[in-house]
């Protein structure tokens, strides 16, 4: 884990409770650790358990709030469901979302059938708007809450090679939209982070080829990779009451790739 001392410590985000999924690797997993050393109150969703126990077995011993594990297969609503009333029932109230779990497995439009675009769209879309159902009653209830949804420049540029992904990731940006104007009123807050190449290990096993690397820096406005923890970084501050008046925006992190 990274010293806080180089970077912004959100008074209001201590004892807060942060619900994300997909916490136990990549950007997730930088996120959990950013708001464990914010002294918040964690709860993450996956389904990868030996990595979700090293994630906490590691903040813990950084001497920072332990985060609580849930596994829970994010395709399926009835689990999705059954997962936030016990995280309710423990935890009483939800301050903060994170949309975070996604995957961006390579396909080509000629191998789509209709199961994948399903599988896709549940693993990139429909868990997203189906956890923010669960917390909008709790947040309701206190006049408060930031939901942050994971979107990506892949839209933009636009990516190829991932034809279903690119059209999730573009749905997310239109349901960021009409939620912050569903739930303005009632003081809760809905913003969207958009990251580009991000050095996760994941891409580095999968994607990451010399040459791709150089696709990318090229692009980049910036020649050097953007990390996982750059990218927690804009969620704490979405997050943190410093964000109060900032709804129904989409941030790009991307190094000045669009």
């Amino acid at each position: 884990m990274e010293s806080t001392g180089k970077f912004a410590i959100y008074p209001s985000l201590r004892d807060r409770l942060i619900v994300l999924s997909g916490g136990a690797s990549g950007i997730g997993e930088a996120i959990v650790e950013a708001f464990a050393m914010q002294q918040s109150r964690v709860a993450f969703l996956d389904i990868q358990d030996t990595a979700a126990e090293a994630l906490i077995s590691r903040i813990q011993s950084s001497g920072f709030p332990v985060p609580v594990y849930y596994h829970c297969d994010l395709t399926d609503v009835a689990a999705i469901q059954a997962t936030m009333q016990m995280i309710l029932e423990r935890f009483k109230a939800v301050d903060v979302l994170v949309n975070n779990a996604g995957n961006d497995t390579r396909h080509k439009i000629e191998e789509v059938t209709s199961d994948f675009w399903d599988k896709a769209m549940a693993e990139n879309l429909k868990h997203q708007f189906f956890l923010a159902q669960a917390v909008i009653p709790p947040m309701k209830k206190v006049g408060r809450g930031s939901i942050i949804n994971t979107s990506s420049i892949s839209w933009i540029i636009p990516s190829v090679g991932i034809p279903v992904y690119v059209t999730a990731k573009a749905a997310i940006v239109g349901m960021t939209r009409t939620l912050a104007h569903e739930l303005g009123a009632n003081g809760i807050r809905v913003n969207c982070v958009m990251p580009g190449a991000i050095l996760t290990e994941r891409q580095k096993q999968l994607w990451f080829t010399e040459t791709y690397k150089a696709e990318i820096l090229a692009s980049q406005a910036l020649k050097r990779m953007i990390l996982p923890e750059e990218v927690a970084r804009l969620v704490l501050f979405l997050a943190a009451d410093d964000s109060s008046a900032i709804t129904n925006q989409s941030y790009v992190i991307d190094g000045g790739w669009v």
